[in-house]
């Protein structure tokens, strides 16, 4: 097959990558190739389903940028296409008082990137969640949910309605120069194109290096567990409950989260996965764990925060454990409450210094363009991060 454009990765940023092109580039031919069985089958279906407001995301980084517009133009997307969102609101509290220092830099930090939003007291939250324990909190009104993979099934068919094809079964095994363009070796046959976007999520490096670059930074899975409240302890959570976050790790902690289908989520915790699609204890594939053991990075990392990793292992193994962090924002919450959900696993980047690459990070290469890191808040940016992408194309002469 030859195409103008084939994109590595049928998730929503793959997806919104492939639609925006084809707007751009009327009468372009486009692939998307997946190595799954179908579309959203990682990181996009297993999302909590939340739409970001961008308050937790340094300003000027490409989260906060990227967030603010993809969230607009997602909502813009859901109405014209008919898919299922709210704007529920959600609110982020402090438990003591030890925690208002942080929560005010949140608020800093979400004014500086536009959202709007309130510093609210015990008596204004227990109007907002009356199950709610905090001194204080960050009311943010325009936080909503959605259903993301609605919103790939939809984008699928944009792409296919403009010319487009979608290969499933499809993993990219190798990729080579072949005069102006590549050649990508797939699973389900070659696809030669003149430009490739990486979207690999969880396997993007990999992705990175089988194109022949180096990679810039190594994936290292996380896996996010979740529980659901049963119907009679629905009402603990109106709808979005999150702690304060811990400043020095890129995770949000357990919270509630409703969803657009009527249920409530808890979680997620954050551990290393022992595979790429690690999404239960058993499931183990030793070239992953190999892959995180050998990078020294990893190390650093682990050393730096060997405690708190500790503490996530603990909340994983015993329900009881999890159970006490959830109470610490609803304290009526029981463990006969919650029952098993589907975990998700976050390709987190790791960079060579032993850092989480805390901001998107897309690079190009030689008739490449790789998006090597794009944990949360991915999906609610998509539309935006596949317009970034896009933009480079162009420039580039794509």
């Amino acid at each position: 097959m030859n195409v103008d454009l084939a994109v590595i990765g049928g998730g929503i940023v793959g997806l919104a990558t492939a639609w925006r092109y084809s707007v751009r580039r009327p009468g372009s031919k486009v692939a998307v190739v997946e190595k799954e069985d179908r579309l959203a089958a990682h990181q996009t279906g297993h999302n909590s389903g939340v739409l970001h407001s961008g308050i937790y995301y340094k300003p000027g980084s490409l989260k906060a940028a990227n967030c603010r517009r993809g969230k607009r133009m997602l909502e813009d997307f859901c109405r014209e296409h008919h898919v299922a969102f709210e704007r529920c609101g959600k609110v982020v509290v402090a438990v003591d008082q030890a925690e208002t220092a942080m929560l005010d830099r949140i608020h800093e930090r979400a004014v500086a990137n536009g959202v709007a939003c309130e510093r609210i007291g015990p008596e204004r939250l227990r109007e907002l969640e009356p199950h709610a324990a905090g001194v204080a909190a960050l009311h943010v009104p325009e936080t909503g949910i959605v259903d993301y993979v609605a919103v790939v099934d939809k984008l699928a068919g944009l792409v296919q309605a403009g010319g487009g094809t979608i290969w499933t079964r499809a993993e990219a095994r190798r990729m080579r120069r072949d005069g102006q363009g590549v050649v990508v070796e797939t699973a389900a046959g070659a696809v030669s194109a003149g430009w490739v976007v990486n979207c690999a999520g969880l396997h993007s490096d990999r992705v990175v290096e089988r194109s022949g670059a180096a990679r810039p930074a190594r994936i290292v899975p996380f896996r996010g567990e979740y529980y659901e409240l049963a119907p009679e302890a629905r009402s603990l959570c109106r709808n979005l409950i999150y702690p304060v976050p811990d400043p020095g790790f890129p995770f949000l902690g357990v919270h509630f989260t409703r969803t657009v289908h009527g249920g409530v989520e808890c979680g997620p915790n954050a551990v290393l996965a022992l595979a790429r699609e690690g999404y239960t204890w058993g499931r183990i594939r030793l070239g992953d764990v190999w892959d995180v053991a050998s990078y020294p990075a990893f190390w650093r990392l682990a050393a730096r925060h060997w405690r708190t990793g500790g503490g996530e292992i603990v909340r994983s193994l015993s329900r009881s454990a999890f159970t006490r962090s959830l109470q610490r924002l609803v304290p009526a919450v029981e463990a006969r409450h919650l029952s098993k959900a589907p975990a998700g696993v976050r390709a987190q980047a790791l960079a060579p210094d032993g850092q989480l690459v805390d901001d998107f990070l897309v690079q190009r290469g030689e008739r490449m363009v790789h998006v090597c890191n794009a944990p949360s808040p991915a999906a609610t940016s998509s539309l935006s991060i596949g317009e970034h992408v896009v933009d480079t194309l162009v420039e580039a002469g794509a």
